[in-house]
This record gives C-alpha cells, structure tokens and sequence, in this order.
C-alpha cells in the first residue's frame, strides 16, 4: 500500500523544464550538444575571417578594382542578412534542429563549390550562398542555451563563444601556410572542412525540449529529457512534467506556435517578425538591433583595419608608417586574432559577477579608448598593439551580446528575435568595409574612426537603456500579451 501512495503522490507532483534542467545538470549530454553547437560557431567564423585574405588575393589575380574586392565581402553578408531573418522564422515554426540541417546543406555545398568559381560573377553568387548558410549562426546559439540549467548559463555561452575564437585563430594559421604556397582557391577549399563535419554530425542531434514544451509537445520533450538523464547519469524529479507556463494564447500568438506539418507559409513568418515590433518587445527590440549593428560594425571594421593597415595601402603621409610585404596581412592577422582569447576570458569573468548590461557597457568604452589614438597615423608596432587592444575589447560586447539576446526573448520568438538582430548587424557587415577600407585608402582615416566611436557610443547607451538584467534569470517561453 505505502508503494501505491508513494507512486500517487509522484503523479501529483509536477516539475517544470528548469527545473528538470537544473536537475539534470551540466554533464556529457550538454558538452556534446555544446561541442556541435560550437563547430557551428567555428563554421561562421573561419567563412567570415577568410574575407580578410581572398580578396587582396583574387583582386591581383583577376585585375578587379577596390570596389570589386569590397563587393565579395558584401555579398556575403547581403546573404548573411536574409539568411539570419529567415533561419530565425523557420527555427522558431518548425524547429531548430530542422533548421540546423538546410543551414549545414546550403553552407557546405556553396563554400565547397566557390573553390571552383571560374569568374568573378559565379564567384559573388557562392559567397553570397555561403553566406546566406552563415546566417543560421544564431540558431546554434538559441539551440546550445535552451539545454543549458540557468545556473551559469553565462559562462556556458561565454564558452560556446570560444568556439568562434578558435575559428578566427585556426584560419588565420591556415592562410599563412597555403596562402603563399597553394593560392586562394586552396584555402576555400579547406576551410570549407568543418562544415563538412557539421553537416555529417547533424545525425546525432536532437530537437530542443524547450522548443518541444513552447510548441505543446510536452510527451516529445519528456523524452528527451530521459535520454539526457541517461547520458548524464543523473534523474528527472519525481512527477510530471509541465509547461513553464500555462497561459491562454490568442489568435496572434497561436501563430507563433504553428503544429510541425503545417506548410511554411509568409504570414507565420510575418506574423513572428511583428511579434518582434509588439508593445512588450519593440523596446527590446529596438535597442538590441542598435547593439547588435554596433558590434558588427566594430567587429568586423577592426579586421578590415587590420588588412589595410598591415598591407601598407593606407599611403597619404609623409611618413612611412606601414611597411609591405607579403606576409605582413597574415602574421597581422594572426596576432590580432589571438586578442580574443583574453577578450572570452575577461567576458566570462565578468558576465556572472557584474552581468550582462554593465559589462557590456564597459567594454564598449575600453574598446573606444583603444580605437581612438588611431585617429591619427601611428607606427606599424603601436597600430598592431592598438587594434589587439580594441579587438579584446569588442569580441567580449560580441559575446556577451551573444547571451543577453537569446535569455531575454521569450522561447516562441527567440530565434527570430536573434536572427532579426543579426540581420541587421549584418547591415553593418556591408556598410563597415566602405568606412574601413574606402574611407582609409582615399586618406580619410581620421574620419573613418570617429564613425566607428560614435558607433560604439551609441552602442553603449543602448546597453543601459535595457529594461532588465538576464543574469541568474529563467528563460521564458511565451509573450505577455
């Protein structure tokens, strides 16, 4: 008798997803989850970080002009930007792991094939694909958070984050052994591996329970939390599980949680999209997509400032402060790369203990501090030393970015949230080679850094005026309405 009551007792009792989560615990189920995730991440950074050397390369070998070179590195984030709004829409309808899959397809065929491009045109359309691919970067993100116990749920992103780093680093090392030896082509085609292995490992994934439990799907997440419980080798709480929140959804929201046969059709992915532009989210909203500009446009700009200043093409001075040859671009690169490592290492110190919005603001500020001597020409040593400086500084507003977007949307429009906010960072991945390199070689570098300053400030402004702190707070699944 005692056993019957004690399993009645069990049926009563219920437990939400965070609190399986949490009982669960961090263990061999999430570093796999965490070591796919991050392959994404290395995927979107080894594709973006190889704009710094191919185009020098096949501007030479083609004879194109500076306008030519800067198109091939903005047709990949023109791609870029459709792909993270509609990889967002497509995770947040029909699930992240279906996403994962067509973002691993269309990433590694168009990298793979771009190796081949006979022209420049065939050449502009693959890297447009590619980067199209690269958009889905936000749902290995939104994917990796939703397995993770909130408990330290910073540091874990900040870790995923590590990810991109060793991607910039390794593909930094990969130009300097092929670029002089075997050519650009050769260094497409290489690089193109870890997406390989992204799209060869996808058989072992598996949908996001959180996703599962935001979509009804309570029996289906349940499963998969047993096989995470078998893998960790720990166990469920006694009980039921049930959704986080039990609300009564209307017609608008019933939208965004459409059953996983339906056909994708515009006015799901449009009706998600203004769920972004709601009276709860437009503040939100808004202000995440200055920060997420902000970081792009700091991010990518010190990259680009790298390979014009380490080529000497910036030659408007009396003095010759740059010096040129041919592995100058590389070694550069590679120093300024390793800059990210104690950039992730202050980022994951600071996020559980000061948290997200005051750190990121912070950063922001080091980061001008260090770009800002450059308004005028310096030396080669003290111009290197200057942008290793900036690039510890924004590769952690990056990061940290990174964590604050996903935790503060809720579950139903969280990957379209980060996609759109991705989107238009990708905006400023087309607008910052104009200022980084146009701007620098027509002798405006004055003006062309207190562009990216004011970017920055703005930025950091847009980080205080969040209306909350995520840190040590549950992820939600619905919209208030």
């Amino acid at each position: 008798m005692a056993p019957q009551q004690q399993q009645v007792e069990e049926d009563e009792h219920v437990y939400t997803l965070d609190e399986a989560l949490t009982a669960l615990g961090f263990g061999k189920f999430q570093y796999l989850v965490l070591g796919y995730a991050g392959l994404g991440s290395m995927v979107d950074a080894v594709e973006v970080m190889i704009l710094s050397f191919i185009g020098p390369a096949v501007k030479s070998q083609w004879g194109l002009s500076s306008t030519q070179e800067t198109l091939i590195t903005t047709v990949v984030f023109a791609g870029m930007l459709i792909g993270a709004y509609f990889w967002g829409i497509l995770a947040d309808n029909y699930g992240r792991r279906k996403s994962l899959l067509i973002v691993a397809i269309v990433t590694t065929v168009s990298a793979f094939l771009s190796s081949f491009s006979p022209n420049y045109i065939s050449l502009l359309i693959l890297r447009m694909l590619v980067g199209t691919g690269l958009g889905g970067g936000p749902v290995y993100g939104s994917w990796f958070l939703e397995f993770v116990p909130s408990r330290n749920r910073g540091m874990w992103m900040v870790i995923y984050s590590t990810f991109w780093t060793i991607g910039t680093i390794l593909e930094a090392l990969l130009a300097m052994i092929i670029m002089p030896r075997l050519g650009w082509r050769w260094l497409l085609a290489l690089s193109s591996i870890p997406s390989f292995a992204a799209l060869l490992l996808y058989i072992f994934t598996v949908e996001s329970p959180r996703y599962l439990c935001a979509e009804g799907r309570i029996s289906d997440a349940h499963d998969i939390l047993r096989k995470i419980a078998v893998v960790n080798q720990t166990k469920l709480p006694p009980g039921m599980l049930v959704s986080d929140q039990v609300t009564q959804l209307d017609e608008e929201e019933e939208l965004l949680r459409p059953r996983a046969n339906k056909i994708f059709n515009f006015k799901t992915g449009l009706s998600s999209s203004l769920m972004l532009l709601s009276p709860q989210l437009l503040r939100i909203t808004l202000l995440m997509w200055v920060v997420y500009f902000g970081n792009s446009f700091a991010y990518y700009g010190i990259i680009l400032l790298t390979s014009q200043f380490s080529a000497g093409e910036s030659q408007c001075f009396s003095v010759a402060l740059h010096v040129k040859n041919d592995t100058s671009l590389y070694t550069d690169a590679f120093i300024t790369s390793l800059a990210e490592l104690p950039g992730l290492l202050i980022s994951a110190v600071v996020v559980e203990k000061v948290g997200r919005k005051y750190s990121m603001a912070l950063m922001y500020i080091m980061g001008s501090l260090f770009l800002f001597p450059l308004v005028v020409p310096q030396n080669e040593a003290l111009t290197t030393a200057l942008l290793f400086g900036a690039r510890i500084w924004f590769i952690g507003t990056f990061t940290l970015a990174g964590v604050y977007c996903p935790e503060i949307y809720p579950t139903s429009v969280r990957s379209t949230g980060c996609g759109v906010a991705s989107a238009v960072g990708r905006i400023a991945g087309m607008v910052s080679p104009i200022v980084a390199v146009q701007l620098v070689r027509g002798c405006h570098q004055m003006a062309a850094i207190i562009l990216f300053e004011v970017v920055v400030i703005l930025s950091a402004i847009s980080v205080l005026l969040f209306p909350v702190e995520t840190k040590g707070r549950e992820l939600v699944d619905h919209v208030s309405l």
